[in-house]
């Protein structure tokens, strides 16, 4: 029986520690948490974001790809390994031009390889796919916001 891409796509992430989600438009989810630490009252986790489109008029998957960082809880009023005191908020810029993701991922996982432990290959996810996409026939896009993906 020959399979669909949307089917090799659900069978391909049975190999990651989440699966694709469908959803509307044949557009396909993963989210995972790559490595969490935790302290009293504190908790911070890192988790990978996968949101693709496959395009069955155009034959293209546009893929967009993200390290998330989230926290919550307290910390103990003076600095410690989680950050400031008390309460604060982050701001975090990304470059985006007509070049690869790759590079902004790449740093991504460099920094937060820095605060945590984990041996998590973000690259994997996006070759699967890619590879996925030259077998069915279909362009891979890389998207870079990931409000284009519609």
């Amino acid at each position: 029986m020959v399979k669909n891409i949307k089917e090799e796509l659900a069978e391909l992430s049975s190999t990651y520690p989440a699966k694709f989600a469908e959803k509307r438009n044949n557009i396909f989810i993963l989210d995972f948490v790559v490595a969490q630490r935790k302290a009293f009252l504190r908790t911070q986790k890192l988790t990978y974001h996968c949101k693709l489109k496959v395009d069955e008029e155009n034959k293209a998957i546009n893929f967009f790809e993200i390290l998330k960082e989230s926290g919550a809880g307290l910390s103990s009023g003076g600095y410690d390994e989680f950050g400031g005191s008390g309460f604060g908020f982050k701001v975090e810029k990304t470059k985006t031009g007509l070049k690869s993701r790759e590079g902004t991922i790449k740093e991504q996982s460099d920094l937060f390889g820095k605060k945590y432990n984990y041996e998590f290959n973000f690259e994997k996810v996006r070759e699967d796919v890619e590879g996925l996409a030259r077998e069915f026939g279909y362009s891979f896009n890389l998207v870079l916001i990931e409000r284009n993906i519609k």
